[in-house]
């Protein structure tokens, strides 16, 4: 089962929801809060994470942070794109040389409103949008910033969350679906409510002062993530196969 949305389609559609998820031999989520859902539904769920192969991702130890923000993400209106512009607009109010990086494809337009919105709010030098870039050039550009931010309003278990935590980037995000389930607060990330940008300027201006907090946060991720390794993941596949 995947998709942030999954949890309103149950509620739009329950005759098809209950043909699929009630006849079907094994149901599996990639995340507590999907299977949390879903058993609140009646229906029976196994959970298993999505898998990333750790070795290939590059962990990068930061023992101070700039104000040098990426956004990795479809261009879609469910996840507030615009929340990262006027992030790093509230941001820059005490860091002027603040710089954002947004990476992903357009989906629903919304790439050309934010760039409607960089040029209106004066932000053109300070944020870059690349459009789609393949993963493995999207992780050694991470190297290039120092704090990772999600934005959206509707998740699951976001793969490019965990990406970040692999890489050694301390994530904010904010609370939105299955993101608690993922990072908890203050240990291995840092949650915001739902449509706050000035909230997590906050939050990153907490990171950059506390350096220390920061590394802490960064290596606690990347502990976690590597349990999502197949390895591990093998396993739990394994005894529903059985």
């Amino acid at each position: 089962m995947h998709g942030g949305n999954l949890p309103g389609r149950l509620d739009k559609s329950p005759r098809m929801s209950k043909s699929l998820f009630g006849k079907a031999y094994v149901n599996v989520a990639p995340s507590g809060y999907l299977k949390k859902i879903f058993e609140e539904k009646g229906y029976k769920v196994f959970y298993i994470p999505n898998t990333i192969p750790i070795d290939k991702y590059h962990y990068k130890k930061r023992s101070r942070f700039e104000p040098r923000i990426l956004w990795v993400r479809s261009f879609a209106r469910h996840y507030l794109p615009e929340n990262a512009v006027y992030s790093l607009m509230h941001l820059k109010k005490y860091y002027p040389e603040a710089k954002l990086c947004m990476i992903g494809p357009d989906k629903d337009g919304s790439m050309q409103e934010v760039k409607q919105l960089i040029d209106e709010l004066n932000l053109n030098n300070s944020v870059e949008i690349t459009g789609a870039m393949h993963p493995e050039a999207w992780h050694k550009r991470s190297e290039e910033y120092d704090i990772f931010i999600n934005t959206t309003s509707v998740d699951n278990t976001p793969v490019s969350v965990m990406e970040a935590m692999a890489l050694g980037l301390p994530v904010v995000s904010t609370r939105a679906g299955g993101v608690p389930y993922l990072i908890e607060d203050g240990k291995d990330g840092i949650l915001v409510d739902i449509n706050r940008p000035e909230e997590m300027a906050e939050k990153i201006r907490f990171l950059i002062e506390n350096p220390e907090i920061g590394e802490e946060i960064s290596a606690r991720a990347r502990k976690k993530v590597e349990k999502f390794d197949w390895s591990h993941v093998r396993n739990l596949w394994f005894e529903i196969l059985k």
